[in-house]
């Protein structure tokens, strides 16, 4: 009898011993560095089951032992489902924290940044053309309809789907610049404070103007001044369609376009671009100031003024500049063109 339990004692021991070895082989093995040698990036596919997905990693490099892989699955005291997208696996990811991972949901983020001032046609130019993105543009957007800012999103994202993103962080960025608008401002609703920012965009890439570049159009729609923008004349000529690589011509200046503020009284038809959120801020908000001329002035911004006379002394530094920087490189100087905002003669277009 007693030769008996020390027979069943020693079994117990075996097994107790087996099990333990086991379960500290089987941790050895999950836990060892895996096979990957540098970052990779691995599409799980919606659907994929065990045997598929392991024979995916397997051939991406990223685990040796499909079989493994899949007991791995099984035994998870947390079963949770593997979810589907484009994972970032670092080198040498462990059997379990390749399982962690894809349990996690934790997909790779792209990014995409609209630079501010590009026209919607150059928007949806770029979305067609972005990798990782599914899916045909379906959704009707206009001119200024979408927020310049930088967007993540995730492999098989679609691009209807971004592109509203962007139309809704405009909508709710132009509501809430227009609540906090200066009040008294000669713009009827949201859509001329809308109108005023492309301007304002495309007008200067000086962050610090913007407010002075608002004001000097603020100031002469009060006194009823034509605004003489270059930018609305050009977009009047291509709609921002293609790109506009010669200078303004005075016919140019003279177009029977909606756009063209060296004609019409007021501002453009629409917008001119799609304005980041500093220009809409701008355009509801402009700094004080009595100016309603300005020029380039040579070193990236402008040099603004009150009089005509001291816009067309400003103006002809600007061409002075513009010849010395021609003949310094051996080029013929510039013709002289229209002056920048000062007026010309009228030519009757409907009205916007």
């Amino acid at each position: 009898m007693l030769s008996y339990f020390r027979w069943v004692l020693f079994f117990v021991a075996l097994l107790v011993t087996l099990m333990g070895g086991a379960l500290y082989l089987g941790h050895t093995i999950l836990t060892a560095a895996g096979p990957l040698e540098k970052t990779k990036n691995v599409v799980i596919p919606r659907g994929a089951g065990p045997a598929t997905m392991s024979k995916l990693l397997q051939e991406e490099g990223v685990i040796s032992h499909p079989r493994l892989f899949r007991v791995a699955l099984m035994i998870d005291p947390s079963p949770k489902p593997i979810k589907a997208g484009e994972y970032e696996v670092p080198a040498h990811t462990s059997m379990q924290a390749l399982v962690e991972l894809l349990q996690s949901g934790k997909v790779v983020q792209r990014r995409l940044t609209v630079p501010e001032g590009m026209t919607t046609a150059e928007v949806l130019d770029l979305l067609r053309k972005t990798e990782a993105l599914t899916g045909e543009i379906t959704i009707d957007v206009k001119e200024g309809d979408l927020l310049p800012e930088t967007y993540f999103y995730s492999r098989d994202d679609t691009r209807d789907g971004l592109l509203m993103r962007m139309k809704e962080a405009m909508e709710k960025t132009l509501d809430e610049a227009w609540k906090k608008r200066t009040a008294g401002l000669p713009l009827a609703n949201k859509r001329d404070a809308l109108i005023l920012a492309s301007m304002i965009e495309k007008e200067t890439a000086v962050p610090a103007e913007r407010t002075r570049i608002a004001a000097v159009f603020i100031n002469r729609l009060r006194r009823r001044m034509k605004l003489d923008s270059d930018p609305t004349t050009i977009y009047g000529l291509t709609l921002g369609k293609v790109p506009f690589n010669r200078e303004l011509t005075r016919a140019d200046l003279t177009s029977n376009t909606p756009y063209n503020t060296y004609v019409i009284m007021g501002l453009p038809r629409g917008p001119i671009c799609n304005p980041g959120r500093a220009s809409i801020v701008a355009a509801t908000n402009p700094v004080r100031d009595r100016a309603i001329y300005f020029v380039a002035d040579g070193q990236g911004g402008h040099a603004f003024a009150l009089t005509l006379y001291e816009h067309q002394r400003n103006v002809e530094r600007w061409r002075q500049i513009q010849r010395e920087r021609a003949e310094a490189q051996g080029q013929t100087p510039p013709a002289p063109g229209p002056a920048p905002m000062v007026p010309i003669p009228p030519v009757l277009v409907p009205a916007r």
